[in-house]
């Protein structure tokens, strides 16, 4: 297989990760140079590899994004033990088009004019790495594997671990 196509089978993968996941933990850097995580809920991923957030216009995260673009969104499922971590570039966007494609009522408690609210704007973050760990196995199998592993004296290795580039 080409690296091409590795790569995007690789991004296939985080995508529908994200898809099920959809509550990542988006990072910025402060103005005190401190990482500060708040969770954020993707409208979408495209085939790009551009993740995209609703956010308000003036808000700390929006300031930030405006010193240092670099951020970072982990995403977790601990029920299934799949796990993502997306590093890339942020930019803020007033693209009323994009906004009206990805408008869902969902986002009212935190828009409440709706998609016309003043403070409304896009986040968009492209990913140019992933990595993603993705369990193949039951609950029960892992809880039993790790018993397993432990009692033996065994590394524990379960499931599929990938660093991406999306280039």
């Amino acid at each position: 297989m080409e690296t091409s196509e590795q790569q995007k089978a690789g991004m296939e993968k985080v995508s529908k990760l994200i898809d099920t996941i959809r509550i990542g933990m988006l990072t910025t850097l402060d103005e005190h140079g401190n990482l500060v995580s708040r969770p954020m809920a993707v409208m979408q991923m495209d085939e790009n590899g551009d993740l995209w957030f609703f956010t308000k216009e003036h808000s700390p995260k929006t300031d930030q994004i405006g010193t240092n673009y670099k951020v970072n969104v982990a995403f977790a499922d601990v029920s299934d033990a799949s796990y993502v971590s997306v590093s890339g570039t942020a930019e803020e966007q007033r693209d009323r088009a994009k906004i009206e494609e990805l408008w869902s009522p969902m986002a009212k408690p935190w828009f409440p004019d709706g998609k016309e609210d003043p403070e409304l704007v896009i986040l968009k973050v492209h990913i140019e790495t992933a990595q993603y760990w993705d369990s193949t196995s039951s609950r029960m199998v892992r809880l039993f594997e790790m018993a397993r592993a432990a009692l033996t004296g065994d590394t524990y290795q379960e499931g599929e671990n990938k660093l991406v580039e999306n280039r």
